[in-house]
């Protein structure tokens, strides 16, 4: 099973890395490729039109991630929740999926991502929820790339973070790797 990690968090050890780790826990020894919104300085999307005429991309800069993407069996989108939304930079890897939309609309590819796979959505606030709008984004995004969103685990309360739930998100997250997992070898069987 190959993992990737759409990683947006700003901080290598703050609450998103906390609940990723916790989440990733159960897949101990599973390849994972990880991308780091901030440290990958991806370009935004310019509406330049080249993914409408030919499939990819005139910035090279996305490449790698499409590979990525392509190989991969589960998808994770683990970010901190920002004005109801992904930090800018993830924010920026999510435009550049307009690739896949313009294959699938503009050339006619369905699909075009050949490879299914499932997505989890780890996200960390503040104050309040706000992953909603995150996961409306994400069901758009992933529908071209069939991708489905099987689970969303949201850590509320960081801004205050206390202990408990601390250790209660851990285990919302290691409970849906966990039943990810079952999932996924229950299909190869």
């Amino acid at each position: 099973m190959q993992i990737l990690v759409l990683y947006g968090s700003p901080h290598a050890d703050g609450h998103t890395a906390r609940l990723l780790r916790a989440f990733l826990e159960p897949f101990d020894g599973r390849a994972v490729d990880f991308v780091d919104a901030y440290a990958e300085q991806i370009a935004p999307c310019t509406a330049c039109g080249y993914c409408k005429k030919k499939e990819g991309c005139s910035n090279p800069d996305f490449d790698r991630i499409d590979t990525y993407i392509r190989r991969a069996d589960l998808l994770v989108v683990a970010s901190p929740v920002y004005n109801l939304t992904f930090p800018a930079p993830l924010k920026a890897v999510m435009d550049r999926t307009q690739r896949y939309f313009e294959a699938r609309f503009s050339l006619g590819k369905k699909p075009p991502i050949e490879k299914p796979k499932r997505a989890v959505l780890l996200a960390a606030c503040g104050s309040g929820d706000g992953a909603e709008v995150m996961e409306r984004q994400l069901k758009m995004i992933f529908s071209v790339m069939n991708t489905r969103l099987v689970d969303t685990v949201v850590w509320s309360g960081t801004d205050r973070a206390a202990e408990r739930e601390a250790a209660e998100a851990s285990e919302r997250a290691k409970g849906a790797a966990l039943a990810i997992k079952r999932e996924m070898c229950y299909d190869k069987t």
